[in-house]
């Protein structure tokens, strides 16, 4: 994993991004989509028919397949690496997240309820966030309130297009640096 990516995992900003992602992808609502912590990362998602039953997409936790897939589309091709043997795996376990130690769940739930623009600017108040933290100008527990102010600041709009992601994108990201004044380590 990259030092942004680790950041991500250890906040949850990654889940809260993800859970954006399905309800703008799939047109769900946050209360539809439910966010679990599966330590294994074999899973990386399932999906509930109305009969109960499941339906997961399991596969090693290594990027060159969906990068792979994402190049290939729709074709689907033998990876040049080994597939996911199951019988590697004597367990694969699934809890629910602690969302007072995790509250970026929060924020991703947000954004989603408020739609628009509100996914774009959480994730560049994060991007931003995230780059202070790693650049150690700002202390680990400020991460996630400089994104809560920014996305706080923020009065969503319907999403155009890619352009207007980009607007907004740079909008979140002046906005985040805005928020980060106060917070600053002393040098």
């Amino acid at each position: 994993m990259g030092r942004k990516i680790t950041i991500d995992s250890a906040t949850l900003m990654n889940k809260a991004l993800e859970l954006v992602e399905a309800h703008f992808l799939f047109g769900l609502s946050p209360e539809q989509i439910d966010v679990v912590v599966h330590p294994q990362s074999i899973v990386h998602g399932m999906v509930e028919f109305v009969d109960g039953s499941v339906v997961a997409q399991m596969g090693k936790p290594d990027m060159r397949l969906p990068i792979q897939y994402a190049l290939c589309y729709p074709e689907r091709r033998r990876p040049a690496f080994a597939p996911l043997d199951v019988r590697d795996f004597a367990m694969l376990t699934f809890e629910a997240p602690d969302r007072e130690r995790f509250p970026a769940l929060s924020l991703g739930e947000e954004a989603a309820r408020l739609g628009g623009t509100a996914g774009a600017v959480l994730n560049a108040a994060n991007e931003v966030a995230v780059e202070a933290f790693l650049g150690r100008e700002i202390p680990f527990t400020a991460l996630l309130p400089v994104v809560e102010e920014t996305l706080a600041a923020h009065t969503p709009c319907p999403l155009a297009d890619l352009d207007a992601a980009l607007v907004w994108d740079e909008w979140g990201r002046a906005r985040a640096r805005q928020a980060l004044a106060g917070r600053r380590l002393r040098a």
